[in-house]
This record gives structure tokens, C-alpha cells and sequence, in this order.
């Protein structure tokens, strides 16, 4: 990889931790916990560079998820595979 990229996205990902109520800051609080800072700093860089390409390639604005992003989609998926109590799968004897 260039170094000069490189390092532009090195500066990019860390500023994108710092800021508040992005998806990039919550996608780095969420990862630094179980993956280490450094690790997590180069997920944030390679969501970057896949939103530069598609942005460069699709001719397609930027559009931040939200910092909420990672929250909404575990309570929806959590949803789906927990069978209600009134749900017919369940058997009551």
C-alpha cells in the first residue's frame, strides 16, 4: 500500500474515533473492547477506503448509518430469532 495513503488514512480513521455520533466512532468503541485500539483503528480505516470506492466508483453521495446503527441492527436481529409467547412454534404442555 502507498504510504502516503497510508498515512492519510491513519489520520482519517483516528479522527473518525474521536468524533461523536458517527457510525465510524461507534463501529471503533465497539471493536476496541474485544480487538485492542490498533486493530480496531485499521477496521475504521478499511470501512473508509470501501466507502471512498464505492462513493468514487457509484458516483453516490456519502451517507452516515448513524451511531445508533450497531444498537438498531443487534435489537432486530435479536427479535427475529427469539420465539414469542405467542408465536404457534411454541408448544405449551
Amino acid at each position: 500500500m502507498n504510504a502516503w495513503l497510508k498515512g492519510a488514512l491513519g489520520n482519517a480513521a483516528a479522527a473518525a474515533a474521536r468524533s461523536k455520533n458517527t457510525y465510524l466512532a461507534a463501529q471503533f468503541r465497539r471493536l476496541v473492547g474485544h480487538r485492542g485500539k490498533k486493530r480496531a483503528l485499521v477496521a475504521v480505516e478499511h470501512s473508509i477506503l470501501v466507502a471512498v470506492w464505492h462513493i468514487l466508483t457509484g458516483d453516490t453521495p456519502y451517507q452516515d448509518l448513524g451511531a445508533d446503527h450497531f444498537i438498531n441492527r443487534i435489537r432486530k436481529s435479536r427479535q427475529t430469532r427469539r420465539p414469542s409467547a405467542n408465536s404457534p412454534s411454541s408448544t405449551t404442555t
